[in-house]
């Protein structure tokens, strides 16, 4: 691996999002008449009612199926789940979790579990296999990552993070979320045949929207003054980085033999870091918004170790 591809790498993949979320801490610290809090809440607001959905309808609409590019979503699926059986033993039943509030376990456990594969996923794949590498992330993203988040994330929040479950059903919860409407119409779309073109360039373009600003609400949410990553937080980074891409890549092996593109893919995408979203989603279920921004601080900045030696791994 060379220094000019690691340069490459580093300019058209992390520089952008690097940008942004440095703009939301400047913004804490130099604009104290504009409370971060106050606006945190209404951007997250934002993101969820108006821009996301538009997002989330283009890709499902567009989404093109094949069996290659079904083992992505597959084997990113899997990430999930064992993040998952790996994180929630350690959070709610061990001294590791102990003396911590639901709040901020379940906060965690979210962030650990379920990785940014589109807006960090996207410029990756794309910079290493090219244009086939964005349908590998939308894949990842359109049915993986997007329709376990606002189903079993939003379990974990409303189930783990609250005693009772904030006093609402999982159903009723799941359908008032704008995101799982545009999801559910995009695939009702792309399933029926019908010619949208038009429709989909407009909700594309409206959710361009979502990338820049949750990267803004994470600079917004991250505690800059209190950088210190608890042992909570470094135990799902580890399991996020490290831990189930390995167990993820095992899989990959005893189920395809020697792996193609897409499977290699698919590793680095369940390798990816913490979802942008980790912050919306804590403050959208009033969970640890401080603990889910520091997971996913802290599992970008260890991200920029950890992606090279997965990619030299992999052979990429």
């Amino acid at each position: 691996m060379s220094a000019d591809f690691l340069l490459q790498l580093l300019l058209q993949v992390w520089l952008p999002i690097a940008l942004l979320v440095a703009a939301g801490g400047l913004w804490v610290r130099y604009r104290p008449r504009f409370p971060a809090e106050t606006l945190r809440v209404n951007l997250n607001r934002l993101v969820v009612d108006v821009f996301a959905p538009p997002l989330l309808f283009a890709l499902s609409a567009q989404a093109e199926i094949s069996r290659e590019l079904l083992t992505v979503p597959a084997l990113t699926i899997a990430g999930i789940l064992i993040s998952f059986a790996l994180l929630y033993p350690l959070l709610f039943h061990s001294p590791l979790g102990r003396g911590l509030r639901r709040e901020t376990r379940a906060a965690i456990l979210l962030a650990g579990c379920f990785g940014n594969v589109l807006f960090m996923g996207y410029p990756t794949l794309t910079f290493l296999y090219g244009d086939i590498g964005g349908s590998y992330a939308a894949f990842a993203d359109v049915l993986a990552a997007t329709p376990l988040v606002w189903t079993f994330g939003v379990w974990i929040a409303t189930r783990l993070g609250h005693e009772g479950g904030q006093g609402h059903s999982l159903l009723r919860t799941m359908l008032s979320l704008p995101p799982i409407w545009g999801f559910v119409l995009g695939f009702a779309v792309n399933l029926s045949g019908l010619e949208v073109e038009p429709l989909v360039k407009a909700a594309k373009f409206m959710g361009q929207a979502t990338i820049p600003i949750m990267l803004f609400t994470l600079g917004l949410s991250i505690p800059w003054r209190d950088l210190r990553p608890t042992r909570p937080v470094l135990a799902a980074v580890t399991v996020k980085l490290l831990l189930a891409p390995v167990l993820v890549y095992l899989l990959a092996r005893a189920g395809f033999g020697e792996l193609r593109p897409a499977q290699t893919a698919a590793i680095l995408e369940v390798a990816m870091p913490t979802m942008l979203m980790a912050a919306s989603f804590a403050d959208r279920f009033g969970l640890d918004v401080r603990a889910a921004a520091l997971t996913a601080s802290w599992s970008s900045l260890a991200f920029l170790i950890t992606l090279p030696a997965w990619i030299a791994f992999l052979g990429r």
